[in-house]
């Protein structure tokens, strides 16, 4: 493997190497680091006679007939035996090669799990060789790699063999940890590791092995998640030689803000606002999250960051994933601060020509804060003087989005928002480059929720339901199900909802929000809503965050099984949000599949959001839950961030300690294990 220049490429023919790509294996380091999924043990051979129903065993049989039948479908079945009996092998699925290996009198090896068939033993698919009479017995486990369309796991061992034994003879294995940190860490050797997981000997522990948990494992994955942890740190100190402009509040405006709310800062959000405010007066780039459960109060808390940004004579842009819930912003941030005589511009892709001039104007010139969607990162926005970037919901945006959001204003201080609480092991891997603040209290108000989870047969009775709440003074959403597939599918949902309640619950006041009504239109529904003019408003997901009316006490989500926790937990968030008892009523549709019976579980029995948060990890792994795809971080293959908590702090220490000690070594780990990668986790 190289630890220095540029790695060589696999040594195949073309058209394989472009089959190898898919999986990601482009040179001879990356076959190195591609390790098997399972092992099977080809060391020992079993007779048919003691081969049991339902266990994976090696046969060694002569062919005694083999033939093409086409009952009930196509397939070629063989029968096989050795001195203590017979066995058929079924292929439903072959080549003229296969048939021509399988004639009458062929001597041949077979892998597979027997079963029981209607003419006896049988064995469907097996993995199979031609052998020579005597011909000796695999000494190691076979590794089972992850593999690909016309990638046979025969090809990839005999590639990743070549790979091995040319790095282990060129020297090029050399350990990227010093022998005195090695051994206070009692880790194994690098090298060592690796072959032993390439080729373990019979005598390995298995069920070790298969579970990941054996030294050599433990030894590979310290190794993949110190690379990110490096990767990540190095990132931060990088950004510390970064200039930003200094902003320290030259008059009370921050001061007059929190004295004109009808409310008082809870003890997290007065801790948040220090570490935010300390960031924002250093000279170089702060670049922190801001993460609190639904209703912690991160709303108040960007404000005042953005005070401290105008005061001290700079822009602030706030930037929110959809139009709904950056209008949301848009108009508390204004009633807030224009009474201070702050100067707030707003920028949406639905504004009309005229007016987008205006605001493009407004935040080139005297705008102080400007407040928009994605609109804000295009190309004909420019900012006058930006000091400041807060991106809401931040893991809805993609790395380009944040990164144009940033270049905006040269180098601007950067805070991040996120109602989706990110477990702490989360937190340490994917986002140890950040610095992460958390608001771990609610405002005092917000009311206990009840959830009831309620099957679609008894969907009556939840209309029964909302029209008692209603009479009751209080207001209700009705959350249309998730179409992932279709947003007119999404809308036409919406629409027959609104009507079908509109004719169930007569002299009651319903309404209708959806993404795809103009921003007027929005608008006005919303504020009659907020206003107690609209009793039931259906909506999609447009409502999911950003949304308060106090009055509004009931959430319906119809075909609840349809989202995910993190989705369900901010809509549930739409109320509690005053003094009344508040519901959820989670309506699902049966049979439910087995994740999505686990999700309803969890929504059910937790109301806290990082406990929900956890939850959510273990059910769907870490890419799914930080949009890998969007955020450019490389999954960790190997580690498992529940299971491997305790590397993931080993590796955090041990990253600090071999950039200042040991950044030679520290590099050619960096190379080893991400290659040209090392970019994306930049962002």
């Amino acid at each position: 493997m190289e630890t220095g220049g540029a790695p060589a490429p696999i040594r195949a023919a073309e058209a394989l190497r472009k089959k190898l790509a898919k999986i990601g294996l482009h040179s001879e380091a990356d076959l190195l680091l591609h390790l098997p999924l399972r092992y099977e043990d080809e060391t020992c051979l079993t007779s048919v006679e003691r081969a049991l129903n339902g266990e994976a065993v090696q046969l060694e049989l002569t062919v005694r007939h083999s033939e093409v039948q086409f009952r009930p479908r196509r397939q070629l079945v063989v029968r096989a035996a050795d001195a203590s009996g017979e066995i058929t092998l079924r292929f439903f699925s072959f080549y003229p090669s296969q048939q021509a290996m399988l004639a009458e009198g062929a001597r041949i090896r077979v892998f597979g799990e027997v079963r029981g068939g209607f003419f006896g033993l049988e064995m469907v698919h097996p993995r199979l060789r031609k052998i020579a009479e005597g011909e000796p017995l695999p000494a190691a486990l076979t590794p089972v790699y992850p593999t690909t369309a016309g990638v046979g796991n025969g090809t990839l061992q005999k590639l990743i063999g070549a790979a091995l034994a040319e790095a282990e003879s060129a020297n090029t294995l050399a350990d990227t940890l010093p022998d005195e940190l090695r051994q206070r860490l009692k880790l194994a050797g690098f090298a060592r590791s690796l072959r032993f997981l390439h080729m373990p000997p019979p005598d390995a522990d298995r069920d070790a092995l298969q579970a990941r948990q054996h030294p050599a494992w433990r030894r590979i994955k310290f190794d993949e998640v110190l690379a990110q942890q490096l990767s990540l740190r190095r990132a931060y100190l990088a950004r510390r030689d970064q200039g930003a402009p200094v902003l320290r509040a030259r008059d009370d405006l921050g001061a007059r803000l929190l004295d004109s709310l009808p409310f008082g800062l809870t003890g997290a959000q007065t801790r948040a606002l220090a570490e935010i405010g300390g960031d924002l007066a250093q000279p170089y780039p702060m670049q922190r999250l801001l993460q609190g459960d639904v209703g912690a109060g991160k709303t108040i808390v960007a404000a005042l960051a953005a005070c401290q940004a105008i005061s001290a004579g700079w822009q602030a842009a706030f930037m929110a994933p959809t139009e709904i819930l950056a209008e949301q912003h848009y108009l508390k941030l204004c009633d807030w601060l224009q009474p201070l005589g702050v100067r707030v511009a707003w920028l949406a892709g639905s504004l009309k020509s005229k007016a987008k001039r205006e605001q493009l104007a407004a935040a080139a010139g005297e705008a102080q804060l400007v407040v928009g969607t994605h609109a804000l990162i295009q190309d004909s926005v420019d900012f006058a003087r930006l000091g400041l970037a807060i991106v809401d919901e931040q893991h809805r945006f993609g790395v380009a989005q944040r990164l144009a959001l940033r270049k905006k204003g040269g180098n601007p201080h950067q805070l991040m928002m996120s109602a989706t609480p990110i477990p702490r092991t989360l937190a340490m891997s994917y986002y140890a480059d950040l610095d992460v603040t958390v608001l771990d209290e609610l405002p005092p108000g917000r009311t206990p929720i009840k959830t009831r989870l309620v099957a679609d047969n008894r969907r009556a009775d939840v209309v029964g339901f909302v029209r008692k709440h209603v009479e009751e003074g209080r207001q209700a959403y009705w959350v249309c199900p998730l179409i992932e597939e279709s947003e007119a599918l999404q809308l036409q949902t919406a629409e027959e909802t609104y009507a079908q309640l509109a004719a169930e619950l007569p002299g009651l006041r319903v309404g209708l929000v959806h993404g795809r009504l103009k921003a007027g239109d929005k608008q006005a529904v919303m504020v009659a809503f907020a206003a107690g003019g609209i009793d039931v408003l259906v909506a999609t997901t447009v409502i999911e965050v950003g949304v308060d009316v106090p009055n509004a006490s009931l959430m319906v989500i119809e075909h609840a099984e349809r989202f995910g926790l993190s989705q369900l937990h901010q809509l549930r968030g739409r109320v509690g949000r005053g003094r009344y008892e508040s519901s959820c009523v989670l309506i699902y549709a049966g049979p439910l599949g087995e994740v999505a019976r686990q999700r309803l579980k969890i929504i059910f029995e937790h109301s806290d959001g990082f406990e929900i948060a956890r939850r959510d990890l273990q059910l769907r792994g870490p890419g799914e839950f930080v949009g890998a795809r969007q955020s450019g971080v490389p999954l960790l293959r190997y580690a498992d961030l529940e299971q491997d908590a305790e590397l993931v702090e080993l590796a955090r220490t041990v990253a600090e300690e071999m950039l200042n000690a040991h950044p030679t070594l520290a590099a050619a780990h960096l190379r080893r294990w991400l290659g040209a990668r090392e970019e994306l986790l930049k962002s």
